[in-house]
């Protein structure tokens, strides 16, 4: 781990809060880092909502969060020492059509496509994630499994 800041993917968290999941002491240990200021991350809001999503989503996992304990652990995660919360940057948006131009890619690929954009804006160069290919071959980017 390193003193420099790193974005954390919403599937870290996600693992963070699932024990059954093969990930989970990984990225559990990774949070633990942050709530004793060991490292410095950080999230976006596109993060949380992500997060949220899919840990109140029956689909996709098991068994889903109620609403009021999706909130409730976004509020451990935020009141971390280790965490803030990286601000979108007003050229984001002019980023990532730019990175979906060049990319032609389609689909729910243009939420990477705004975290990268957010991250090269905000001059963070690490993310924590499990989906390494989806972070790899943008300039200035690292994809670091936790």
């Amino acid at each position: 781990m390193s003193g420099e800041v790193a974005l954390v993917d919403a599937n870290v968290l996600v693992y963070a809060h699932y024990q059954q999941s093969e990930h989970h002491a990984a990225s559990k240990a990774l949070l633990t880092s942050a709530e004793a200021g060991q490292v410095a991350l950080c999230v976006t809001s596109q993060v949380l909502a992500e997060f949220y999503s899919v840990i109140t989503n029956p689909r996709r996992v098991s068994p889903p969060f109620e609403p009021d304990e999706a909130v409730a652990a976004l509020d451990h995660v935020l009141a971390l020492p280790g965490i803030s919360i990286l601000p979108l940057p007003s050229d984001v948006p002019k980023r990532w059509i730019e990175l979906a131009r060049d990319r032609a890619l389609r689909g729910k690929r243009v939420f990477d496509l705004q975290l990268i954009a957010t991250m090269q804006a905000s001059a963070i160069r690490r993310i924590y994630t499990y989906n390494l290919g989806d972070f790899s071959g943008f300039v200035g980017i690292e994809a670091i499994r936790p």
